[in-house]
């Protein structure tokens, strides 16, 4: 195996023999081997879309395809074999209602009968496959990680009945580009286009989300918690969450979020539940420890799960296209309704918190109807000169060294200046009692990475109010990385023009540095130092 898709890989390099994530090797052949049959898929869908054939829900499941592939989300085999399967008989499907003869190796795979063969198969279609040029396949992993992270934001709006086929289209464009030779600045421009494409997705999901649940608010989210039987909903699926609520209601459970499930509570629709009661916990990489001391039942949502311990195994559940072997998983009806009875059993089972506990609070719903709700006092601050600069401290989080650069970034940040953050990144420094400016507060949670979308809508906003570009705005960003979720948006913020980013807490493995400088040249992308170097190098 070699993966290198995370920025946690191997030495920096890539995992050659286990993935960091727990990754076994038959996975990461899988894993590629699907990708793979992704691209033949793609094929038979330009070749029905020429022929005027409809795809039906074909991109809902070329998102799910991909989705299943980002790190930390399918580690199990026997579903990849599934998936797999399936690709291939859509593809075929498609291409031979279109009538259609394809031509690719994707496109004329034909999968082995069982496990061992596909893990074979698996192997030649790794990132080696891709292309010879160091630099061009750079590229070509750069596009791929954006359109899984895409992808994955394409399933979660999907689900919640906001779809674009331009979307599709696009993922179809992007799988088939890696196939075939193209010169630098062609692939430049897809890795852009897949920033553009990003964004739509991001938009898609920030509909779904908000005309479901409506736009979120301003909320104070205890951290202790209650005495009684206890569910940990973790992940970032808010359909998933509304339903276990539902049919959680008045059993005498406590419902908990953890990681980046925490801005949920901002949500009206969702925090209307009595039920729904706090946040348990910190970021992804901390859930061996924080849910082996958690005495009720888990829910896995999408990407974030690791290796469960022995202690908690029974206890954890998963559900969507997250999958460990040997973990009770929870299916989706044809209607696309779950039932979450196993979890709440378990739950009832489990002893739960048996006294109450007030570790405070924090607030999350600064979306962008909150702050631009109050844009005018933001204005008003920054021209009287009562806000010298905005920091967008935001992205991933990780147990690599380095990552307490963004806690010492945000503690070392003047008081004049105001910090948003979003994603799990923020566990950092979440719970930091920064104060306010003029009743703003100096830390606002925009949400989930997704919400990103709402971060770029009120730099547009202030943008607008001041008659400038937002390069020209007092906005820096400081992001970390970890995932292709954070890939896609990366994409997005340069699609979109955005310089002088400085990105942590290493540069991306898969970047070549005739790509790196590149981005250099174009976008002055720079990786962190240390927060006082850069707090002074931005500020003066």
């Amino acid at each position: 195996m070699f993966c290198n898709q995370c920025e946690q890989t191997a030495q920096g390099s890539g995992c050659t023999k286990i993935g960091v994530c727990g990754k076994q090797p038959d996975v990461a052949a899988l894993q590629d081997l699907t990708v793979f049959a992704c691209q033949g898929l793609a094929e038979a869908a330009q070749a029905a879309r020429s022929a005027g054939v409809s795809l039906g829900d074909t991109g809902h499941f070329l998102y799910q395809a991909l989705f299943a592939t980002l790190t930390n989300v399918d580690f199990d085999p026997e579903r990849f074999g599934a998936i797999l399967r399936e690709a291939v008989q859509r593809r075929d499907a498609l291409a031979q209602a279109a009538k259609a003869q394809l031509s690719t190796p994707a496109g004329t795979f034909s999968p082995a009968q069982d496990l061992p063969g596909l893990v074979a198969q698996g192997e030649t279609h790794g990132i080696d496959s891709f292309d010879t040029h160091p630099d061009m396949r750079s590229l070509k992993q750069t596009l791929l990680y954006g359109m899984k992270g895409i992808a994955a934001y394409a399933d979660h709006a999907a689900i919640l009945g906001q779809y674009d086929d331009a979307v599709t289209a696009f993922l179809e464009k992007g799988l088939l580009a890696l196939q075939q030779d193209m010169d630098m600045e062609t692939l430049v421009g897809l890795c852009l286009e897949c920033g553009r494409i990003n964004l739509r997705a991001m938009e898609l999901l920030d509909a779904a989300n908000t005309g479901t649940y409506g736009h979120p608010r301003p909320t104070q989210v205890p951290l202790g918690h209650k005495a009684g039987k206890a569910i940990l909903v973790s992940g970032h699926d808010l359909r998933d969450l509304a339903m276990l609520l539902e049919q959680s209601a008045g059993k005498g459970i406590f419902v908990y979020t953890h990681g980046e499930m925490l801005p949920c509570h901002g949500y009206p629709e969702l925090k209307k539940h009595p039920h729904f009661y706090g946040h348990y916990g910190t970021a992804w990489q901390n859930q061996q420890k924080e849910f082996a001391a958690f005495p009720g039942a888990i829910l896995m949502t999408t990407n974030c799960i690791q290796r469960p311990a022995s202690s908690y195994q029974e206890h954890i559940f998963t559900t969507g296209l997250v999958g460990w072997p040997g973990v009770t998983h929870i299916p989706t009806k044809p209607d696309g309704s779950k039932d979450f009875t196993p979890v709440i059993e378990k739950a009832l089972a489990l002893p739960g918190f048996a006294t109450d506990e007030d570790k405070g609070s924090v607030t999350v719903g600064f979306a962008r109807t909150a702050v631009l709700g109050v844009a005018d006092k933001v204005i008003a601050g920054v021209k009287s000169g009562a806000i010298r600069h905005f920091f967008l401290v935001a992205g991933c989080d990780g147990a690599k060294p380095g990552r307490n650069y963004y806690t010492e970034f945000v503690e070392n940040v003047p008081q004049d200046c105001v910090v948003l953050t979003l994603a799990c990144g923020k566990f950092r420094f979440f719970d930091k009692q920064l104060g306010d400016i003029g009743g703003i507060p100096r830390l606002l949670d925009v949400g989930q990475c997704n919400d990103a979308y709402s971060a770029i809508q009120i730099a547009l906003a202030l943008a607008n109010a001041f008659d400038c570009a937002v390069n020209d705005l007092p906005l820096s960003l400081v992001l970390s990385w970890y995932e292709q979720k954070a890939v896609a948006i990366l994409l997005t913020l340069l699609a979109l023009g955005i310089k002088n980013i400085r990105l942590g807490p290493s540069l991306p493995a898969f970047i070549s540095p005739a790509v790196l400088d590149t981005l250099v040249q174009a976008f002055a992308i720079k990786p962190i130092t240390t927060p006082k170097e850069d707090l002074k190098a931005i500020l003066g």
